[in-house]
């Protein structure tokens, strides 16, 4: 029940803009171009704001496009060939297969078949319903657009508090898994590694969610100074999606190295434990305003103490899951440098060499 409230507070927004968008599109297709039942442009609106607030123009550009094709092609054989079951049949797997042709996106091919459809059931032949409701998607994709740049989603808000989400799950799970580590117990680590598993769909929504608001700040010019903090943003998704991959390597060969029972430097616990704590820094600062605290710099600065006791002295005499453990660990802290900014060879540098003459100069 909780979880659902959740759900609906975020998408509280959208809703409403979809409602408005809804009744906005009935209202211009109705009344200002004057057509009688203009059941497709609401239709149309919401499908071009959508709920999932991620690349509305795309969507909008290919809901017209495929309700374009599905018109064209169900008038071309209704009006030639009739109404039936083996003529729909027909016109759909034409419909959907000219537009998967035109494109990859899923709207488009589902679009035409539906529309396909409508033409060969509802429509008479030789009517202009087609061109009307060609005309109701471009005048609903279009209200879809206005709504979303007069009421517009926060572009930063929602990705900040989706990345934060992220980091709160890696940061417990390495916690986990270092108590697991001393405990010798594998089934705290196993279950740690199932939570950071399942945070693939979240990573995903991210994705979603900037490119949602780089529309956003495009259209809207109550965001266009949200633009800088948008593309921090949009550069952190790829190191917080790699960060995420190493952390379940890391776990992976944590569980691995306490069911072989192998031989653990306890110092090597205490960095894992240290890195989920950082995590938390991280975290609490990728929600903070401009100018509170932590800061980037804040974050950066704990996780290069993290970075100054990962040394190669760690692992002497250990096996290779333990290894493995250290070297995810290494690769986790430069991964989460980059979210916080700094630039990758950057945060190589950063590192305690664990070779003679290594790729990366440390930093003195």
């Amino acid at each position: 029940m909780r979880k659902g409230w959740q759900r609906l507070r975020r998408s509280a927004l959208p809703i409403v803009q979809c409602a408005v968008g809804a009744a906005l599109a009935w209202f211009v297709a109705h009344r200002l171009v004057g057509h009688p039942q203009p059941f497709f442009a609401p239709s149309a609106a919401i499908i071009s704001i959508g709920v999932s607030f991620g690349a509305r123009l795309r969507r909008s550009v290919e809901l017209v496009a495929g309700v374009t094709v599905g018109i064209g092609i169900g008038d071309f054989f209704i009006t030639r060939v009739g109404t039936g079951p083996w003529q729909i049949a027909l016109v759909v797997a034409v419909a959907m297969a000219i537009a998967i042709f035109l494109d990859s996106g899923a709207v488009i091919p589902m679009q035409a078949a539906g529309s396909a459809v409508l033409v060969a059931t509802l429509l008479p032949p030789h009517s202009n319903g087609g061109v009307n409701r060609m005309i109701d998607a471009l005048v609903g994709g279009l209200v879809g657009i206005v709504v979303v740049g007069l009421i517009p989603l926060h572009p930063v808000r929602r990705a900040r508090q989706q990345a934060a989400d992220i980091l709160g799950v890696m940061g417990g799970a390495l916690t986990d898994c270092a108590d697991g580590l001393h405990e010798q117990d594998p089934e705290k680590i196993r279950l740690a590694l199932q939570s950071a598993r399942g945070t693939q769909p979240q990573i995903d929504a991210l994705r979603n969610t900037l490119e949602g608001g780089r529309e956003v700040s495009r259209i809207s010019p109550l965001y266009w100074n949200s633009r800088p903090r948008l593309e921090l943003l949009r550069t952190a998704a790829d190191p917080l999606d790699n960060a995420v991959r190493n952390v379940r390597v890391l776990l992976r060969r944590a569980l691995t190295l306490v069911r072989d029972d192998e031989i653990l430097d306890p110092r090597l616990i205490d960095e894992v434990e240290a890195l989920g704590a950082a995590l938390d820094v991280i975290r609490r600062y990728m929600l903070a305003d401009p100018g509170e605290q932590p800061d980037a710099a804040e974050a950066t600065r704990i996780l290069r103490r993290v970075a100054k006791g990962a040394t190669k002295d760690l692992v002497d005499g250990s096996g290779l899951s333990a290894h493995v453990v250290f070297a995810q660990l290494r690769s986790v802290v430069v991964d989460l440098m980059q979210v916080c900014g700094m630039k990758r060879l950057s945060a190589i540098a950063l590192l305690p060499p664990t070779v003679q003459h290594p790729y990366v100069a440390p930093e003195d």
